[in-house]
């Protein structure tokens, strides 16, 4: 059950802290978090099992619902897969698309085929625009053997305690355990730490669409955060949803300019994660902006 703390604080700011790699903050409570001036949020009225709003400036967590539950996290996944890939290998790299890059399950409604070359760039833009799985572990295979045992260094680099993958996608392995976890504590560091590293490619999933030339054909591939895109002040978000997971969100947002926040929701329903992240968002921009 949550507990109301308010004005609750964590020292160290998350962009600071992340991209330096010191130590994250290790834990939040189960507990609902809000800075003094904003409206009460149940958190019975979310229907994720998991949420918070972050602020990455200061490191203050401002909401929390169970923030440090480790859940399965479906193609949020993607964000860590894309920070590993662009810090090892060069965007302009082509890639030839194998069988074993060909996983069923992606979104992307254009597909890729056996043997097409593809950038890396472009794989990445599938990847999180469109949220392709065939895309992201092509992009992966281009860091080479050992790239999940990248991802959990990182993610130990970043002090995200709760978190462990285990393919590159998020897809589940089987009907007991998903491709990987983490809590929505360590999601929004991960993804203030993408945004502070790649902004330019997060900011991609702001596009309604994606085009992408596959051996001189352009592939279309519909935003899977469409349903954000005419939010006021919205940044950049990534989706997920697997059976395990249910549906998953991370997004950021301005509640004013140059003063971005992350709200995550882990465990809602394939609709009802974008329901929970406007309820987030509409709390965050009720708040004084002077206690932000």
């Amino acid at each position: 059950m949550a507990v109301a703390l308010v004005g609750a604080a964590f020292a160290v700011g998350a962009v600071i802290m992340l991209s330096s790699k010191k130590p994250a903050p290790a834990a939040v409570a189960a507990a609902v978090v809000l800075f003094p001036s904003a409206p009460s949020i149940s958190p019975d009225s979310l229907l994720a099992r998991a949420a918070i709003i972050y602020d990455p400036t200061d490191g203050r967590v401002l909401f929390a619902k169970d923030a440090d539950e480790s859940l399965p996290l479906a193609s949020l996944t993607k964000l860590m897969t894309a920070e590993v890939v662009l810090g090892n290998v060069s965007p302009d790299t082509m890639v030839t698309i194998t069988k074993e890059d060909l996983a069923p399950g992606g979104d992307w409604d254009g597909g890729l085929k056996l043997g097409d070359k593809v950038s890396v760039g472009s794989l990445l833009k599938i990847g999180l625009i469109a949220s392709s799985n065939d895309a992201i572990t092509a992009a992966a295979s281009a860091v080479g053997e050992g790239y999940v045992a990248k991802m959990n260094t990182e993610a130990a680099s970043m002090g995200l305690s709760k978190t462990r993958f285990f393919n590159p996608t998020g897809l589940d392995i089987d009907a007991n355990t998903a491709g990987a976890y983490g809590s929505v504590f360590d999601v929004a560091r991960l993804a203030a730490n993408f945004y502070a590293h790649y902004p330019q490619y997060f900011e991609l999933t702001r596009n309604q669409s994606v085009s992408v030339e596959r051996d001189g054909e352009q592939q279309l591939g519909t935003a899977t955060a469409a349903p954000l895109l005419t939010t006021p002040g919205f940044i950049a978000a990534k989706t997920g949803y697997t059976d395990l997971a249910g549906g998953n969100l991370v997004a950021l947002f301005d509640v004013e300019v140059g003063h971005p926040l992350v709200a995550v929701v882990l465990g809602s329903t394939r609709d009802g994660r974008f329901d929970d992240m406007l309820a987030l968002i509409k709390a965050a921009r009720a708040a004084d902006s002077k206690t932000l």
